[in-house]
């Protein structure tokens, strides 16, 4: 559906009728005993028209209802005076049609008081003027009608247009819930799929052996584990590169905590991969960390990615052996020594120019 082209339809057409009235009112001329009043209706009459119809706006400015709706008041009282109520039933009432046009334009603008206010008027004015037989010999009735036409027309069209707006805020929704429930049903099917490729090996290997595993495959086993963690707590930190460091670094005894707090959801796929090869990279240089922890920044800052990597000794570095991690309190103990601090940028950056 083009409203432009059904909107200018419309407009050409209120063009041509009020164009035809002028017409009219031009051949009355020598029919009227004072052509002046008559000129200054015709110029009245085409100022208020052409505001109505070319006025940009989904609804006429209340000052162009305002010149429109004094515009009808004036016509009648300024032409009647010279036109015989003899010949009243001819041209020489074509300020009657033109009133009434005029109002029509003004109810398609959603100003239907202002077009009904100026009706009343036309109809009172002919009464006193000419008495009720003058309503429907001199069109009264007729014009009002098509007022009347006119707004229930334009209330049809209205209430058309918002049902059509529901229905495609409805559909709207509608694309909205059903792609939500799309991405729900892939990333479960995508974590299954995962998490079958990591785990049905050693899955099979604990049905074949009736759960009788060597301490080497319980490892494992929790070295599994700690993976699929990570497909849930740090997804967006992941490839396969990273996966296979990770899982290199875990087989060695070091503790690998990763943290995705959303902080790469808006980069573009060319700065996603190119941050997860240098996290690979910095997984490789962590060889001699116990605890390495991982960890997204929010967006908004230049860095991406924090890589931090701790070399615990003593007990600690035995604990992290055994798969524990840190306490909040112990990140800061004296024992420790950072063997490796890595920002990665959200951006690349850019390579300097030769000289």
């Amino acid at each position: 559906m083009k409203l432009s082209v059904s909107t200018g339809v419309a407009t050409g057409l209120a063009a041509v009728f009020s164009v035809y009235h002028l017409v009219l009112a031009a051949t009355t001329l020598p029919r009227v005993s004072d052509v002046g009043p008559v000129l200054a209706c015709m110029v009245l009459y085409a100022a208020a028209t052409g505001a109505a119809l070319f006025v940009r706006g989904t609804a006429l400015p209340v000052w162009a209802a305002c010149f429109a709706l004094a515009t009808a008041v004036v016509m009648p009282v300024v032409e009647v005076p010279v036109v015989d109520v003899v010949d009243a039933p001819n041209y020489t009432t074509w300020w009657v049609a033109a009133v009434c046009t005029l109002m029509v334009v003004l109810v398609v603008r959603g100003r239907a008081p202002f077009a009904w206010a100026g009706a009343l008027f036309l109809v009172v004015h002919t009464l006193v003027w000419a008495g009720p037989g003058a309503l429907g010999s001199l069109g009264v009735l007729g014009s009002v009608l098509w007022v009347a036409v006119a707004t229930a027309y334009t209330a049809a069209m209205n209430r058309a247009t918002r049902v059509t707006r529901d229905f495609v805020r409805a559909e709207q929704e509608t694309a909205d819930w059903q792609a939500a429930q799309d991405a729900h049903v892939f990333e479960r099917q995508f974590r299954l799929s995962q998490t079958t490729r990591m785990a049905l090996p050693m899955l099979q290997r604990i049905i074949d052996s009736c759960g009788d595993l060597s301490d080497d495959e319980r490892t494992e086993c929790l070295h599994l584990e700690q993976a699929i963690r990570d497909e849930i707590r740090g997804r967006s930190l992941l490839s396969d590169d990273v996966r296979q460091e990770v899982m290199r670094l875990r087989r060695r005894g070091a503790v690998v905590q990763l943290h995705d707090d959303g902080g790469l959801d808006e980069l573009e796929i060319d700065d996603v991969r190119r941050i997860h090869a240098r996290l690979a990279d910095a997984l490789r240089q962590a060889w001699d960390a116990d605890n390495v922890i991982v960890r997204t920044v929010p967006e908004g800052s230049g860095a991406a990615v924090t890589v931090v990597g701790l070399r615990l000794s003593g007990a600690a570095s035995e604990s992290a052996a055994l798969g524990a991690g840190l306490d909040d309190d112990e990140d800061g103990d004296e024992d420790d020594s950072v063997a490796l601090w890595l920002e990665i940028p959200r951006h690349a950056e850019p390579e300097p120019s030769e000289a």
